[in-house]
């Protein structure tokens, strides 16, 4: 359709249009302008007069005919105007043509009419292929085959498909640099667009557009398969802490398999620890699969899943896909700062005590300005009660704030509580109670801005005779948060929540922010639904909130058995999961996580100093411990333009698991950050996504002046690549005037007027 359109515009106009869209439409008249301003004003006066002597029977008549013949002489004087395209075109043998072709490894994938997609790309751009012929007459050719990054080649016949990854930005980007002393007149880049760098296109496109390099793209493969499974995403956090399950999802895309059934297997280590059977529905391409890892022991695993292929996929190796998942151990540090010896102060200290990897200190007022200090490691450990200081407060990695008012702590201290979250990237769980919340005088402070709930409905006096009960429902995001899971199951889950008693709650929460997830409702008595649980994220870090004031009541109602473990569960699962992200002094990522031998993998670190403002003059280097026990050191630099990032790279030459760490030193202090992996197999991640990616070639196409093609039709590819701004250009220029709809516009306004006059009796 696409190709008969263009066909139809090219008769019309005497040019296809992606010669409009690179030309600039001139004026070069015939006569100069004020010659044909007065000839045109003679013949308008003319066909006035013409038309005056014409015996008519309306009036009406005398206006079409005269303004069909005004028509006729525009379109003559917009001839004698000759309008023209002027075109930049490349000078023969004076530039150079870049041709990026594919080596991954997804181009092995044999969807191409039998072929895979590396023959046909092979032979596409062979030395002896017609359209190397032609594109040799006009530019000087310089090959590269490219995966994780591009590099020169002599002709395609290089090309083995052995890329473990494809990155587009990295591959253009390197070919520039390659190319930087020559002129470039463009680029064509062939591939599937299976896009699975770590590197952003944005930079790379800038850089482009600023030279007026255009890229021309070449899309090899099918873009959706007629049968396949495949897995599209693996949703799994990168830490987790010991002793506890681990929640993820797996996406797999359907393609014409709906109506059959399969099985998910996730691996850690080799071990099968998880299994799903997953039901295939029709009319949907995307299936999602919640899974949950039991717990693993701590340090570094290799995390594998597994989608059962089904009789007529055409490509099986996209159904599994592997990632690492570090397991560290605890003790992490909570402080929960209570104001009266409530019941719920007592029981959640003691739910969470056998817990190994999470440590409780609780500071409870038992009267003004004396405190019970609970689980301290020293005795100056809150000696005089809430932290002052932003080093000793930011030394914890959760809060839990009971019931006590806002003005237990002074204006810097809630100050402290907003920066714990927002700079620190701490986590808080406010509660509620009598003299919490609105009620206890939090509303318009700093802290209250980063709670989930506005509060701006909440009572400004505290009220005791108010107290109502609700029965806690999960919505849809609180069924899947790893928080409140008290099953196995989703559905024992479910099962648990629903046979939970009622809460009591007295604090008005007022209104949901925006950018909160409701993850529990209480339903009253009166079947009235009010929001009871939330977080949100805020800068750094996270907060929550809960409405009620005695969860306790999950354990010690009488129709609960005394085997319930539910109110341990659910307070050892949100403090988990509270701290799970929350960032150390020295924080260490890799681009990317899985790598192949020899893929350049970029370090980046996070370096804050013990008030996690960040760190600019520190020395960072990366200690890396290779599969075999070979160990390697990578210093960083500082990025400049962002503060306290440091950015280094190495390329693995072993396959297996390197372990990392940073150190950061800046003076006599040292600080190490959590050990990182990094997976590195020769499949990498180029087969996780395999269908061709039209969309994402074409934008690359669009937004740099070049055009997507398929590999099927290359007809104009030699022609349009001539049209360009880079380079050593030549202007040339097309002329318009005698364009085929000219002169069948002139045919058409005579035939109108002619046909009109015999209509009306007036020929």
């Amino acid at each position: 359709m696409e190709a008969t359109l263009e066909r139809l515009f090219t008769f019309f106009f005497k040019y296809p249009p992606r010669v409009f869209q690179r030309g600039e439409l001139l004026l070069a008249p015939a006569l100069p302008l004020l010659a044909l301003g007065l000839m045109l004003g003679a013949l308008v006066i003319l066909v006035v007069l013409m038309t005056r002597n014409l015996r008519v029977k309306r009036p009406v008549d005398r206006l079409v005919i005269g303004g069909i013949r005004v028509a006729v002489f525009l379109v003559v004087a917009g001839c004698l105007l000759r309008p023209t395209l002027a075109l930049s075109s490349a000078v023969a043998q004076r530039n150079v043509l870049a041709i990026l072709l594919d080596d991954s490894r997804s181009m092995l994938v044999k969807d191409v009419e039998g072929a895979s997609r590396l023959d046909v790309e092979t032979r596409t751009f062979a030395d002896s292929a017609a359209l190397v012929q032609q594109l040799s007459k006009r530019f000087a050719l310089r090959f590269f085959r490219f995966g994780p990054q591009a590099e020169p080649i002599g002709t395609s016949a290089a090309l083995a498909g052995r890329g473990t990854r494809t990155d587009l930005a990295a591959s253009l980007e390197a070919a520039r640099q390659e190319l930087a002393d020559l002129p470039v007149a463009g680029m064509v880049l062939v591939s599937d667009g299976a896009d699975n760098g770590a590197t952003s296109m944005a930079p790379t496109l800038l850089s482009l557009q600023s030279r007026h390099v255009p890229v021309h793209t070449v899309g090899v493969g099918q873009e959706r398969f007629a049968k396949d499974l495949a897995i599209e995403r693996f949703a799994l956090p990168r830490t987790s802490l010991e002793g506890s399950g681990t929640n993820g999802s797996v996406s797999v895309t359907v393609r014409g398999l709906g109506g059959d059934s399969t099985d998910v297997a996730i691996e850690a280590d080799g071990h099968l620890v998880a299994s799903a059977g997953v039901p295939l529905p029709k009319g949907r391409d995307i299936v999602d699969v919640p899974v949950r890892l039991p717990p693993l022991a701590a340090g570094t695993h290799v995390i594998a899943v597994r989608v059962n292929p089904l009789p007529g996929e055409l490509v099986t190796e996209n159904n599994e896909t592997q990632t690492l998942l570090r397991v560290r151990p605890g003790r992490e540090k909570i402080l929960y700062v209570e104001g009266t010896p409530r019941p719920e102060f007592a029981f959640i200290r003691r739910g969470v005590e056998g817990d190994s990897a999470l440590q409780l200190v609780g500071l409870l007022r038992s009267a003004k300005g004396k405190f019970l200090r609970l689980g301290v490691d020293d005795s100056l450990e809150l000696l005089s009660g809430f932290p002052s200081r932003r080093a000793d407060l930011y030394g914890y990695r959760a809060i839990v704030l009971g019931d006590i008012e806002a003005s237990f702590f002074t204006g810097d201290q809630l100050r402290m509580l907003a920066d714990f979250v927002d700079h620190r990237g701490g986590a808080v769980i406010a509660l509620g109670g009598h003299t919490a919340l609105a009620e206890g005088g939090y509303r318009g402070t700093l802290f209250a801005e980063t709670l989930p709930f506005d509060l701006e409905g909440g009572k400004v006096e505290p009220n005791d005779s108010v107290a109502t009960f609700m029965q806690p429902v999960l919505t849809p995001a609180g069924r899947v948060h790893p928080a409140l899971q008290l099953g196995v199951t989703q559905l024992q889950s479910e099962k648990r929540w629903d046979s939970l008693p009622p809460l009591t709650a007295v604090n008005d929460l007022g209104h949901l922010r925006p950018g909160a997830t409701l993850l529990l409702e209480g339903r009253t008595k009166a079947s009235t639904k009010l929001p009871l649980l939330a977080f949100q994220h805020y800068g750094r870090g996270v907060t929550m909130l809960l409405g009620a004031q005695d969860s306790w009541l999950w354990k010690m109602n009488p129709r609960t058995p005394v085997e319930d473990h539910a109110f341990e569960d659910f307070w050892r699962q949100t403090f988990r999961w509270m701290v799970d992200q929350v960032p150390d002094r020295v924080e260490l990522t890799t681009e990317p996580e899985h790598a192949g031998p020899g893929e350049p993998v970029t370090l980046r670190a996070r370096v804050s100093d013990s008030i996690y403002m960040d760190v600019n003059d520190a020395s960072v280097a990366v200690r890396l411990t290779s599969p075999s026990g070979r160990t390697l050191e990578v210093p960083l630099e500082w990025t400049l333009r962002d503060d306290g990032s440091y950015v280094g790279q190495f390329a693995p030459d072993e396959q297996g698991t390197y372990s990392l760490t940073a150190i950061a030193t800046k003076g006599r202090d040292s600080t190490r950050s959590a050990v990182a992996g990094l997976l590195v197999d020769p499949r990498g991640a180029d087969m996780d996504r395999v269908e061709l990616r039209t969309g994402v070639l074409r934008q690359l196409a669009e937004e740099t002046g070049g055009k997507y093609y398929p590999i099927g039709d290359l007809t104009h590819l030699a022609d349009d690549v001539v049209l360009t701004k880079s380079g050593i250009t030549a202007r040339e220029s097309r002329d318009l005037w005698d364009m085929p709809i000219v002169l069948l516009t002139l045919l058409l306004l005579l035939g109108v007027e002619w046909g009109y006059r015999r209509w009306r009796g007036l020929a």
